[in-house]
């Protein structure tokens, strides 16, 4: 009897994503934004280092409803790849590894992110359209 082919790994249509491997992708994601948005925030500073014009147009770009979108973004990104990383840094102690505190760390990385998030965003907003 030949032996029956079966799949080496969950295939992606049957795999539930669990919040751990959720939280992890995100991680990763978060990571790459952050990247990019770093790059922004040299082309903003060389705008600014470079003279009035190009500090206008950064601005002018960073002030559009997509710089904004892109800032928020950033904004998150940083608070939840700040706080899950300080998630980790307890998992490298030893603590909070059994499954109820593993879910209850990836929920307080969540709310805390967009805690924090909303925090930064209207605190931003609040500057930018006081000066």
């Amino acid at each position: 009897m030949p032996p029956v082919a079966r799949p080496l790994s969950p295939h992606l249509q049957i795999y539930k994503p669990q919040l751990t491997s959720t939280l992890s992708i995100s991680h990763r994601a978060t990571g790459i934004a952050l990247s990019v948005g770093t790059l922004a925030l040299v082309w903003w500073v060389l705008a600014a280092a470079i003279g009035p014009g190009a500090y206008a147009q950064a601005q002018a770009f960073l002030g559009s409803w997509l710089g904004i979108l892109l800032l928020i973004g950033w904004a998150f990104s940083l608070f939840f790849h700040l706080c899950n990383g300080i998630r980790h840094l307890v998992w490298d102690t030893g603590h909070g590894l059994d499954l109820p505190s593993t879910y209850a760390s990836g929920w307080t990385v969540v709310v805390g992110s967009v805690v924090l998030a909303l925090v930064a965003i209207i605190a931003g907003l609040a500057q930018w359209s006081n000066g």
